[in-house]
């Protein structure tokens, strides 16, 4: 069986919805992935890994094994989740022991390394594949359900199993890869500077959920620091504050902050800069904070109702999912 709480190791750590609108683009045929081409934002150092890996089988493509591999590890090799899920495919150790290849000819298996772990990740998919073709249903859905839940519990249940989090894993994937690319280049280290000091100018400004849009503090609704709701009060909250920083930078970024992941580029955790963007959730679908690197192990962000704009640790809370920067959508 699969598990999909990637925690980050290595840079202090260890949700949100998914996008509607990418839900209700996402198709439903199989062919139809694997015949598009790597479109997705990915590392550099994984993009022809992943090209070669997408062609393993006509079920899978670049674009599916990304969308894979984003939502279960952000592109990190050293993900570990809590219940021991390991690498950039979060492979159970009893199931890399059988599905494990030694992808890059060293003479190791090694779930840590990519060269190994990507295309593993594919060939157990067309495995899986394999292994559910008889189920009835959407044949791609039912193959990235098995690669969630198990194929067992694929055809026990005839089709995708009724738990929340695989539904919300295949929906999630399926709209990832189906979505359209990035418009633009990631953020330059200019552009994030320019981000970074209006982000800085709005120290102290109150939160406001669903606060903040390009020009500024909007009004939201803000609950009052013992717990009262339904105050109107002008401020930002956490992904108003960055869809309000990088508009001043001229990209004008999603609203919320599980989009802003999914329109940004993943980032390496020794290659983290100033102005990128902090995630947190458990998985890429359960995104539910965003703040912005400011460096030294800091992020500034508009944390919770009853708080301010501040600087606060990037370990603040424990679910650190990932670093991306953000990329152009729409020039302002």
């Amino acid at each position: 069986m699969r598990a999909t709480t990637p925690v980050v190791i290595g840079i202090g750590a260890s949700a949100a919805v998914v996008l509607a609108a990418l839900v209700q683009s996402a198709g439903s045929d199989p062919m139809s992935a694997s015949s598009a081409a790597l479109s997705l934002a990915v590392p550099t150092a994984y993009r022809s890994l992943i090209e070669d890996a997408g062609h393993t089988c006509p079920e899978i493509s670049p674009n599916l094994l990304a969308a894979l591999l984003k939502q279960e590890s952000g592109f990190n090799p050293k993900a570990e989740s809590p219940v021991g899920a390991q690498g950039i495919g979060q492979f159970m150790p009893l199931t890399w022991e059988e599905h494990g290849v030694d992808g890059n000819g060293d003479g190791k298996n090694d779930v840590w390394d990519p060269e190994d772990a990507i295309p593993a990740s594919a060939k157990y998919l067309c495995d899986i594949a394999k292994d559910v073709k008889d189920v009835p249903g959407d044949k791609q859905s039912n193959m990235l359900a098995a690669y969630n839940a198990g194929p067992d519990r694929v055809k026990q249940y005839g089709g995708v199993p009724p738990y929340k989090e695989t539904q919300n894993y295949v929906r999630t994937i399926k709209a990832t890869a189906n979505a359209a690319p990035p418009n633009g280049t990631p953020a330059g280290t200019g552009q994030a500077a320019i981000a970074l000091q209006a982000a800085q100018k709005m120290l102290g400004a109150p939160y406001s959920w669903g606060g903040g849009g390009p020009s500024g503090p909007t009004k939201g609704i803000c609950c009052s620091p013992n717990g009262h709701s339904g105050t109107s009060i002008t401020g930002f909250d956490c992904s108003g504050l960055t869809l309000y920083a990088y508009a001043q930078a001229g990209i004008r970024l999603p609203r919320t902050a599980a989009a802003q992941y999914a329109a940004a580029e993943p980032v390496n955790p020794g290659d983290m800069r100033p102005g990128d963007l902090v995630f947190y959730g458990s998985s890429a679908s359960t995104i539910h904070h965003v703040g912005i690197y400011v460096g030294g192990g800091w992020i500034l962000n508009a944390p919770r109702p009853g708080t301010k704009v501040r600087y606060d640790p990037m370990d603040t809370m424990s679910d650190l999912f990932a670093v991306a920067r953000p990329t152009h959508a729409k020039e302002i």
